[in-house]
């Protein structure tokens, strides 16, 4: 039902413009700018009526104000980090939703990145949209957080069915797949996946979507076995 829209901004990041046909209604997830978000809507004749923040970072954040002033738009995000983006008028944590239209969205807590990261999922679109907690075989660094925060993170979303669609905001796939192949050198999985991720970047195509099948069978921090290895994980791929 929704009409999903990747916008490349930045030197990596994905805006998710995302439009609901029955009620006209149009929000963008994680603006990092304001100009391209704009431009496609206006391009497609499509009102943007809300903004949907995952965290605080201002490469999510940036085009909020602006998005905003020309729009009227709402602005829902982290109740946790409700300080740090100044531009929100309203406030959600797990066990609220947020709507568009006649489409509802339940929100899911999932700390590290950010102390309040949090993820919209759209059970009747099997669509969620995760910030920098899922990345295609990786997950965010633990700047606010910890191990045990992203393992727990990490069960939560591998229990989404297995063609939910995840809307990450970065194209890091190639770089997050060459770790994964230290990491599980012996994933045949992994190594099929890698294939077809070259063939992608070297058309300049982009890699996500991804789908949580996809992620339980090759993403290495999804995989890990307890927090403590996804903690030791981390660390190898901060510095890998």
């Amino acid at each position: 039902m929704l009409e999903i829209i990747r916008i490349p901004v930045l030197s990596d990041n994905y805006v998710w413009l995302v439009h609901e046909p029955e009620s006209l209604e149009t929000m963008v997830v994680d603006p990092a700018v304001a100009e391209p978000v704009l431009a496609e809507a206006d391009k497609r004749g499509w009102k943007i009526t809300q903004i949907w923040n995952t965290h605080w970072h201002p490469d999510h954040t940036g085009g909020n104000a602006a998005i905003k002033e020309a729009t009227g738009c709402q602005i829902i995000g982290p109740e946790a980090e409700r300080e740090r983006i100044p531009t929100l008028d309203r406030f959600v944590k797990e066990g609220d939703t947020a709507r568009l239209g006649d489409v509802v969205a339940d929100v899911i807590d999932v700390p590290a990145h950010t102390a309040g990261h949090i993820a919209f999922y759209f059970p009747t679109e099997k669509a969620a949209f995760v910030g920098d907690t899922l990345f295609a075989m990786g997950c965010g660094r633990l700047f606010e957080g910890t191990a045990e925060q992203m393992y727990d993170n990490m069960r939560k979303l591998e229990k989404l069915p297995d063609a939910t669609k995840i809307y990450c905001a970065h194209e890091y796939t190639k770089s997050n797949g060459e770790y994964a192949l230290v990491a599980e050198p012996d994933n045949l999985a992994l190594k099929e996946r890698m294939a077809e991720v070259l063939t992608l970047r070297e058309r300049g195509e982009a890699t996500v979507p991804t789908t949580i099948k996809l992620e339980r069978a090759t993403n290495p921090f999804m995989r890990a076995a307890s927090a403590e290895q996804l903690a030791a994980r981390r660390i190898a791929k901060d510095n890998f």
